[in-house]
Protein backbone atom coordinates (compact mmCIF):
# COMPACT_ATOMS: atom_id res chain seq x y z
CA UNK A 1 0.00 0.00 0.00
CA UNK A 2 1.23 3.15 -0.92
CA UNK A 3 1.85 5.72 1.75
CA UNK A 4 1.40 9.67 1.82
CA UNK A 5 4.70 11.59 2.61
CA UNK A 6 5.04 15.68 3.85
CA UNK A 7 7.49 17.27 3.46
CA UNK A 8 9.60 16.01 6.23
CA UNK A 9 8.63 12.46 5.57
CA UNK A 10 9.57 13.07 1.77
CA UNK A 11 13.14 14.06 2.71
CA UNK A 12 13.20 11.38 5.45
CA UNK A 13 12.14 8.60 2.77
CA UNK A 14 14.87 9.77 0.42
CA UNK A 15 17.45 9.48 2.57
CA UNK A 16 16.32 6.10 3.83
CA UNK A 17 15.69 4.80 0.16
CA UNK A 18 19.24 6.03 -1.13
CA UNK A 19 20.71 4.28 2.19
CA UNK A 20 19.00 1.18 1.30
CA UNK A 21 20.21 1.14 -1.72
CA UNK A 22 22.13 -2.65 -2.84
CA UNK A 23 21.60 -2.35 -6.50
CA UNK A 24 20.70 0.03 -8.81
CA UNK A 25 19.83 3.97 -7.82
CA UNK A 26 17.70 6.14 -10.18
CA UNK A 27 17.52 9.88 -9.16
CA UNK A 28 14.98 11.79 -11.30
CA UNK A 29 14.87 15.55 -10.65
CA UNK A 30 15.01 18.60 -13.17
CA UNK A 31 16.98 20.57 -10.70
CA UNK A 32 20.28 19.88 -8.77
CA UNK A 33 21.65 20.82 -5.42
CA UNK A 34 23.23 18.45 -3.24
CA UNK A 35 22.70 18.49 0.51
CA UNK A 36 25.46 16.91 2.15
CA UNK A 37 24.18 13.96 3.72
CA UNK A 38 22.70 13.03 0.29
CA UNK A 39 26.39 13.83 -1.11
CA UNK A 40 27.55 11.41 1.82
CA UNK A 41 25.24 8.81 1.05
CA UNK A 42 25.79 8.76 -2.68
CA UNK A 43 29.70 8.70 -2.10
CA UNK A 44 29.74 5.57 -0.14
CA UNK A 45 27.20 3.66 -2.59
CA UNK A 46 29.56 4.82 -5.18
CA UNK A 47 32.30 3.36 -3.26
CA UNK A 48 30.15 0.10 -2.98
CA UNK A 49 30.05 0.38 -6.69
CA UNK A 50 26.31 0.68 -6.85
CA UNK A 51 25.11 1.90 -10.25
CA UNK A 52 23.74 5.17 -9.57
CA UNK A 53 21.98 6.95 -12.64
CA UNK A 54 20.88 10.82 -12.03
CA UNK A 55 18.45 12.59 -14.77
CA UNK A 56 18.08 16.00 -14.69
CA UNK A 57 16.99 18.66 -16.99
CA UNK A 58 18.86 21.86 -16.20
CA UNK A 59 22.81 21.75 -17.74
CA UNK A 60 24.09 24.65 -15.52
CA UNK A 61 25.09 23.33 -12.50
CA UNK A 62 26.92 25.59 -9.89
CA UNK A 63 30.48 25.23 -9.90
CA UNK A 64 30.41 23.16 -6.61
CA UNK A 65 28.25 20.70 -7.78
CA UNK A 66 29.78 20.61 -11.27
CA UNK A 67 33.36 19.50 -10.19
CA UNK A 68 31.27 17.16 -7.11
CA UNK A 69 29.65 15.16 -9.76
CA UNK A 70 32.75 15.15 -11.90
CA UNK A 71 34.75 13.69 -8.97
CA UNK A 72 31.93 10.74 -8.67
CA UNK A 73 33.35 8.80 -11.88
CA UNK A 74 31.27 6.04 -11.55
CA UNK A 75 27.37 8.17 -11.02
CA UNK A 76 26.22 8.46 -14.69
CA UNK A 77 24.39 11.55 -15.25
CA UNK A 78 21.33 12.26 -18.26
CA UNK A 79 19.59 15.14 -19.68
CA UNK A 80 15.92 15.27 -20.66
CA UNK A 81 14.95 19.21 -21.34
CA UNK A 82 11.32 18.46 -20.69
CA UNK A 83 11.72 16.66 -17.70
CA UNK A 84 9.20 18.26 -14.95
CA UNK A 85 9.01 14.81 -13.01
CA UNK A 86 10.71 14.04 -9.60
CA UNK A 87 11.01 10.42 -8.76
CA UNK A 88 13.47 8.41 -6.56
CA UNK A 89 13.46 5.04 -6.73
CA UNK A 90 16.33 1.87 -6.00
CA UNK A 91 14.67 -2.03 -6.96
CA UNK A 92 12.68 -1.88 -3.74
CA UNK A 93 10.77 0.96 -3.17
CA UNK A 94 9.93 4.35 -4.59
CA UNK A 95 9.43 8.11 -4.00
CA UNK A 96 7.18 10.25 -6.73
CA UNK A 97 6.88 13.94 -5.23
CA UNK A 98 6.98 17.49 -5.77
CA UNK A 99 10.38 17.66 -4.26
CA UNK A 100 13.35 18.39 -6.42
CA UNK A 101 16.62 16.85 -5.55
CA UNK A 102 17.43 20.68 -4.18
CA UNK A 103 18.52 21.83 -0.75
CA UNK A 104 16.38 25.00 -0.97
CA UNK A 105 13.23 22.87 -1.75
CA UNK A 106 14.04 20.16 1.61
CA UNK A 107 14.75 23.27 3.82
CA UNK A 108 11.91 25.61 2.31
CA UNK A 109 8.84 24.43 0.45
CA UNK A 110 5.96 22.38 1.24
CA UNK A 111 6.56 19.59 -0.61
CA UNK A 112 3.90 16.23 -0.09
CA UNK A 113 4.82 12.52 -2.31
CA UNK A 114 4.33 8.91 -2.05
CA UNK A 115 6.04 6.16 -0.88
CA UNK A 116 6.27 3.04 -2.50
CA UNK A 117 7.90 -0.22 -0.94
CA UNK A 118 8.11 -3.24 -4.31
CA UNK A 119 6.93 -5.97 -1.72
CA UNK A 120 3.64 -4.34 -1.06
CA UNK A 121 2.30 -3.17 -4.51
CA UNK A 122 4.01 -4.43 -6.77
CA UNK A 123 1.93 -3.68 -9.67
CA UNK A 124 2.22 0.28 -8.61
CA UNK A 125 6.28 -0.18 -8.15
CA UNK A 126 6.74 -1.67 -11.66
CA UNK A 127 4.82 0.81 -13.15
CA UNK A 128 6.62 4.04 -11.47
CA UNK A 129 9.62 1.60 -12.82
CA UNK A 130 8.63 1.63 -16.04
CA UNK A 131 8.40 4.72 -16.35
CA UNK A 132 11.59 5.64 -14.80
CA UNK A 133 13.63 3.80 -17.30
CA UNK A 134 11.70 5.16 -20.25
CA UNK A 135 12.83 8.52 -18.91
CA UNK A 136 16.64 7.20 -18.80
CA UNK A 137 16.50 5.98 -22.30
CA UNK A 138 15.29 9.05 -23.78
CA UNK A 139 17.89 11.68 -21.98
CA UNK A 140 20.94 12.18 -23.64
CA UNK A 141 24.11 10.97 -21.09
CA UNK A 142 26.66 13.42 -20.74
CA UNK A 143 29.59 13.54 -18.91
CA UNK A 144 29.77 16.74 -16.26
CA UNK A 145 33.35 18.60 -16.75
CA UNK A 146 35.05 20.27 -13.90
CA UNK A 147 34.53 24.31 -13.62
CA UNK A 148 37.49 26.28 -12.31
CA UNK A 149 36.04 29.12 -9.86
CA UNK A 150 37.48 32.47 -11.15
CA UNK A 151 38.77 34.02 -7.88
CA UNK A 152 39.54 37.94 -9.67
CA UNK A 153 35.97 37.69 -11.35
CA UNK A 154 34.94 36.78 -7.33
CA UNK A 155 36.97 39.44 -5.91
CA UNK A 156 35.22 42.28 -8.09
CA UNK A 157 32.05 40.73 -8.19
CA UNK A 158 32.30 41.09 -4.12
CA UNK A 159 33.26 44.94 -4.10
CA UNK A 160 30.62 45.74 -6.90
CA UNK A 161 27.97 44.69 -4.29
CA UNK A 162 29.78 46.48 -1.95
CA UNK A 163 29.54 49.28 -3.58
CA UNK A 164 26.09 49.36 -4.28
CA UNK A 165 24.88 48.41 -0.73
CA UNK A 166 26.94 51.42 0.48
CA UNK A 167 25.66 53.98 -2.51
CA UNK A 168 22.28 52.69 -1.94
CA UNK A 169 19.26 54.74 -1.05
CA UNK A 170 16.02 52.95 -1.79
CA UNK A 171 14.26 56.49 -1.13
CA UNK A 172 15.45 57.95 -4.50
CA UNK A 173 15.39 55.58 -6.72
CA UNK A 174 12.86 53.44 -8.87
CA UNK A 175 12.51 50.48 -9.14
CA UNK A 176 12.92 48.24 -12.51
CA UNK A 177 12.13 44.86 -14.23
CA UNK A 178 14.27 43.61 -16.07
CA UNK A 179 12.64 44.45 -19.44
CA UNK A 180 12.94 47.95 -17.97
CA UNK A 181 16.75 47.29 -17.19
CA UNK A 182 17.29 45.82 -20.65
CA UNK A 183 15.75 49.24 -22.47
CA UNK A 184 18.52 51.43 -19.84
CA UNK A 185 21.39 49.70 -20.59
CA UNK A 186 20.92 48.88 -23.97
CA UNK A 187 21.47 45.18 -23.52
CA UNK A 188 19.91 42.19 -24.25
CA UNK A 189 17.35 41.24 -20.97
CA UNK A 190 19.25 37.28 -21.08
CA UNK A 191 22.74 39.56 -20.74
CA UNK A 192 20.80 41.59 -17.56
CA UNK A 193 19.88 38.62 -16.18
CA UNK A 194 23.14 36.94 -16.91
CA UNK A 195 24.84 39.66 -14.98
CA UNK A 196 22.36 39.07 -11.84
CA UNK A 197 23.19 35.19 -11.67
CA UNK A 198 26.72 35.53 -12.41
CA UNK A 199 26.58 37.98 -9.11
CA UNK A 200 24.99 35.33 -7.12
CA UNK A 201 21.87 37.78 -6.68
CA UNK A 202 19.11 35.88 -7.94
CA UNK A 203 18.45 32.30 -9.23
CA UNK A 204 15.83 30.73 -11.25
CA UNK A 205 13.76 27.43 -9.52
CA UNK A 206 11.70 25.87 -12.01
CA UNK A 207 9.63 29.33 -13.63
CA UNK A 208 10.13 31.44 -11.01
CA UNK A 209 12.83 34.07 -10.44
CA UNK A 210 14.21 33.94 -6.63
CA UNK A 211 16.48 36.42 -4.90
CA UNK A 212 19.00 35.53 -2.84
CA UNK A 213 20.09 36.96 0.31
CA UNK A 214 22.65 39.10 -1.45
CA UNK A 215 20.41 40.21 -4.02
CA UNK A 216 17.63 41.42 -0.88
CA UNK A 217 20.79 43.17 0.50
CA UNK A 218 21.08 45.51 -2.77
CA UNK A 219 17.57 46.06 -3.06
CA UNK A 220 16.02 43.20 -5.45
CA UNK A 221 11.98 42.55 -4.21
CA UNK A 222 10.24 39.36 -5.79
CA UNK A 223 7.38 40.04 -7.28
CA UNK A 224 4.60 37.12 -8.59
CA UNK A 225 3.44 38.23 -12.49
CA UNK A 226 1.26 36.21 -15.33
CA UNK A 227 4.41 34.23 -16.09
CA UNK A 228 5.82 33.64 -12.50
CA UNK A 229 8.06 35.27 -9.92
CA UNK A 230 9.91 37.82 -11.57
CA UNK A 231 12.08 40.41 -9.22
CA UNK A 232 12.27 44.43 -9.35
CA UNK A 233 15.90 45.94 -9.08
CA UNK A 234 17.23 49.54 -8.14
CA UNK A 235 17.37 52.04 -11.33
CA UNK A 236 20.66 52.93 -9.30
CA UNK A 237 22.29 49.46 -10.60
CA UNK A 238 22.21 50.10 -13.86
CA UNK A 239 25.69 52.25 -13.94
CA UNK A 240 27.16 49.24 -12.51
CA UNK A 241 25.69 46.81 -15.47
CA UNK A 242 26.82 48.66 -18.02
CA UNK A 243 30.67 49.07 -16.32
Amino acid sequence: MAKFLDTTGVSYHLEQLIKNTKDQLILISPYLQFHKRVKDNLEYLHIQKIDIRIIYRENKLQVEESNWLESQIGIRTSLCNSLHAKCYLNKNEAIVTSMNLYSFSQQNNDEMGIYVRREDDEDLYNDIRKEALRLLSISEEIRVSVKKVNKDFERQSEKTISEIVETKDSSKTNLLTTKELSQLTGLSSRKVNSWFKDKKLMYKKEDDWITTKRGKEIGGIEKSGQYGQFIIWPEDIVKHIVE
